[in-house]
């Protein structure tokens, strides 16, 4: 799988996406650590990325319709956020995409489960 990491989230979670065999790169790898959020996602889309981001904003499923893109994850974490917990947080969420596929959907990896709210277009709905 193809993931992008949002400036939010740093080396070491590179680190953890890459050593599970995907492809991943940093927006700060590209000169977008301070690009505003649309234009990470639009270079997502033009990649074929998925986007992973402590950034709840990018849950907003009207400004950032996920069908339009390869997915995006956020990691919800508590107000005190170590980088233990963030690890976990990831591989928590590794575990479940390991057995489903991303799509275009948001999905929401929290403590102890992962949301995945399906990607639907409001025209298709009968």
């Amino acid at each position: 799988m193809k993931f992008k990491v949002d400036e939010n989230l740093g080396r070491r979670e590179l680190q953890i996406l890459r050593t599970a065999g995907h492809d991943a790169i940093g927006v700060r790898d590209q000169g977008l650590g301070e690009a505003a959020d649309h234009r990470a996602l639009e270079a997502c889309a033009e990649e074929e990325r998925c986007l992973i981001t402590l950034d709840r904003d990018f849950g907003n499923v009207v400004r950032f319709p996920p069908r339009k893109y390869r997915g995006i994850v956020i990691l919800a974490m508590p107000d005190r956020t170590t980088a233990d917990i963030l690890a976990t947080r990831i591989q928590e969420f590794l575990d479940v995409q390991a057995t489903h596929s991303l799509g275009q959907d948001l999905w929401i990896a929290e403590p102890g489960r992962v949301r995945i709210h399906a990607s639907t277009d409001p025209l298709d709905a009968p």
